[in-house]
């Protein structure tokens, strides 16, 4: 007789409608899933995951009435995601009342919201179930978002324009500078400290779960413990506990034919995230400096990326005659293929979060320029806390380029820095097996959900 299939407890995700905060999220729904949890993942109109063969198990529900492309273009990141959390909440309230009624009232564990949609917050209240906060940047940035949310804006930015006060460390974030901290390029500082105001301002949520490990940010972890007084589980990296794969754009794996045919520990990787924009002329001075390292690379550069073209028909012949010697070219990259190969040396990046956990995560170091946010955060940490990272700052030229290729590939230095990179690869690994500290920290998690809805 066959035995009768136990019914799944769900956990309610909300992400950020972004290839960098969608990534983690839909790996921590794989990692909820292998812990007995059914998933179902609330998105907006606005880039949508695909319910792809990776997530075939997952339920996917599409808040009505939620932004749409046209509105990002229209209004750009920063007022996209202040408008996305005041019209999505009544209608989240429907969508969590939906599922309420199909469910039952006991059969939601949890809703687990990035802490940017935080109008997840209030829906989740009113029907008395358990909420989550999931930050998917550093405990560091986080802890910089708590501190930036109760300056005083004005004062702040008086503060930023001054050239000497930039270089200066803040108070209480050594070795982080004022020019360090997370301001956003996509807007006014006013409208970033309030949109961190309301981030960081976790309400009624019980926990909150950040996608790092206790091994690269033991402070910022306490830290963060102590000032949010709600319990905090590090639980990443999550690409190496729960691989998900969740790219919202075309991956072209002919790169890693091209990579098969290079030198072990020769190739620059370069992939500047999925927002960032690079100028005609910052390009070009990439490409001279690449051609004069006399290294081979491998460079991601998305449609789109370089302002008044589609994408590299704009760029001059020059740039052309640049690459073709040593350099490949694609739209975008399978990016943990790629960083995992043994022919890749280096990796060049605008430093985002899970560019930086996938980086360490094989062991490889960086050449950093960071554009906005936490990328400032996570770079200056690569260069001098953990001493894996080159960090590129002010107006780029050939030269630099050079030197920094040089410095990651051939000097010593970058000897010294893939052997700390390599070590602390080994330690991540170690804290996601049975028994790390973020293995535990997540059974902690599912344990806490567990004792919750049995009272």
């Amino acid at each position: 007789m066959e035995e009768k299939q136990v019914k799944r407890r769900m956990v309610v995700l909300v992400p950020v409608p972004a290839q960098g905060h969608v990534t983690p999220m839909m790996q921590l729904g794989k990692a909820l899933h292998l812990k007995g949890f059914s998933i179902t993942v609330v998105q907006t109109q606005y880039n949508r995951v695909s319910s792809s063969k990776d997530f075939s198990d997952f339920h996917f529900l599409t808040i009505p009435g939620s932004l749409t492309e046209s509105d990002f273009k229209n209004l750009g990141a920063l007022p996209f995601l202040l408008k996305l959390n005041q019209v999505c909440e009544a209608s989240f309230k429907q969508c969590l009342s939906q599922l309420l009624h199909e469910q039952g009232d006991d059969d939601i564990a949890c809703v687990v919201y990035d802490e940017y949609m935080y109008f997840s917050q209030p829906a989740a209240m009113e029907f008395q179930l358990p909420s989550a906060v999931f930050s998917t940047t550093s405990a560091t940035a986080l802890v910089c978002r708590s501190v930036l949310s109760k300056v005083n804006a004005a004062a702040f930015l008086i503060d930023m324009k001054d050239p000497e006060t930039q270089d200066k460390v803040f108070p209480g974030m050594d070795p982080l500078r004022y020019k360090d901290l997370p301001t956003s390029a996509f807007g006014p500082l006013e409208s970033i400290i309030k949109l961190y105001n309301n981030a960081v301002n976790i309400q009624t949520a019980s926990a909150v779960i950040i996608n790092s490990a206790s091994c690269l940010e033991s402070s910022s972890l306490a830290r963060l413990q102590r000032e949010l007084q709600v319990l905090v589980y590090p639980i990443g990296p999550l690409h190496i506990a729960a691989s998900a794969p969740s790219s919202l754009l075309e991956e072209d794996r002919s790169c890693v034919e091209w990579l098969n045919k290079q030198k072990s520990s020769s190739v620059i990787y370069i992939s500047l995230g999925s927002l960032a924009l690079t100028q005609t002329k910052e390009m070009l001075e990439m490409a001279w400096g690449l051609s004069n390292s006399n290294q081979p690379f491998l460079w991601v550069i998305r449609p789109g990326s370089v302002p008044g073209s589609e994408w590299t028909e704009s760029l001059p012949v020059e740039f052309s005659k640049l690459v073709l010697e040593r350099g490949y070219i694609v739209k975008w990259a399978p990016q943990m293929e790629v960083l995992r190969h043994p022919a890749v040396g280096g990796f060049w990046s605008h430093c985002g979060w899970n560019s930086t956990l996938e980086s360490i995560g094989e062991g490889v170091p960086m050449i950093c320029r960071p554009f906005t946010g936490d990328q400032r955060v996570n770079a200056r940490y690569l260069e001098s806390v953990w001493r894996i990272g080159v960090l590129l700052e002010g107006e780029l030229d050939k030269g630099t380029v050079e030197s920094s290729v040089k410095r990651l590939t051939v000097d010593e230095e970058g000897a010294d820095m893939r052997k700390r990179a390599i070590d602390l690869k080994e330690k991540l690994e170690a804290s996601v097996r049975s028994g790390g500290s973020s293995s535990s920290s997540l059974d902690d998690f599912v344990n806490s959900l567990k004792m919750k809805n049995s009272m």
